[in-house]
């Protein structure tokens, strides 16, 4: 079984305005359509043209101007090289974007792993919110959310419904927290049993597994985001500056 990856609503239409305006069709200095522009043109959701504007606008294609708009600047320096790391990708985008189902999402007991990248007690208690993505009605990523007790309280991600925003939206605007830098490490591993019979993984294939630390500005821990993808399904790249 091999599947291609799909990018999700938000990441097609960051392509599409790039294109425009490499084209020359939003040329430097031009005021970009606006937001209720962007939705009837596409046939996409609010949280969708947002999550494009905002990579648009960390990339350095666009910027805003308050009161104002959004205004193109052009081609950035570099963003040749520019790559959207795994864990920004699963931060940025609507939940709704990615098919698939929420199989868990409740109190755990904390992995020895996932304990260390949030600070907390060995065998402490986190909560866990688990997606199985799928592509073509086949499973595709198993996507996991770890974060501590009190930031999970009062949000959508104890709900068994994919989130309407992205992970990252919905925290700071529930939650008043920060994200301001992820750390990210990729392991390879045989996967769990349980691993292997939710994914549908043949004998002998073996998963890459994506953790991404994110924390705000002081280095406080806030949450995991945890990529189990099956090694024959999924390639990882990335491109930087070599000074």
């Amino acid at each position: 079984m091999a599947l291609e990856s799909v990018p999700p609503k938000y990441a097609q239409l960051v392509a599409e305005l790039k294109r425009r305006i490499e084209a020359g069709q939003y040329p430097p200095g031009e005021m970009l359509p606006s937001e209720h522009q962007l939705i009837a043109e596409f046939s996409v959701s609010r949280p969708t043209v947002v999550a494009a504007l905002r990579v648009l606008r960390e990339e350095g294609w666009i910027e805003a101007r308050q009161g104002k708009g959004r205004f193109v600047r052009g081609r950035p320096v570099l963003s040749a090289l520019e790559h959207v790391r795994a864990g920004q990708l699963r931060l940025s985008g609507p939940e709704i974007d990615l098919a698939g189902d929420v199989v868990e999402a409740g109190a755990v007991t904390a992995p020895k792993r996932i304990a260390a990248l949030l600070d907390v007690p060995a065998s402490g208690r986190v909560f866990l919110r688990r997606r199985l993505l799928t592509y073509q009605d086949e499973p595709s990523e198993l996507l996991s959310l770890w974060l501590p007790l009190e930031l999970a309280e009062g949000t959508g991600l104890t709900s068994d419904q994919p989130l309407r925003q992205g992970i990252r939206e919905h925290l700071e605007s529930r939650k008043g927290v920060v994200f301001d830098h992820v750390l990210e490490q990729i392991t390879a591993r045989m996967p769990t049993t349980e691993e292997a019979q939710t994914l549908g993984l043949g004998r002998d294939v073996p998963v890459l597994v994506v953790f991404a630390a994110v924390r705000d500005a002081t280095g406080r821990p806030l949450l995991v985001v945890e990529a189990v993808l099956p090694a024959d399904r999924h390639e990882l790249e990335d491109a930087y500056p070599l000074r």
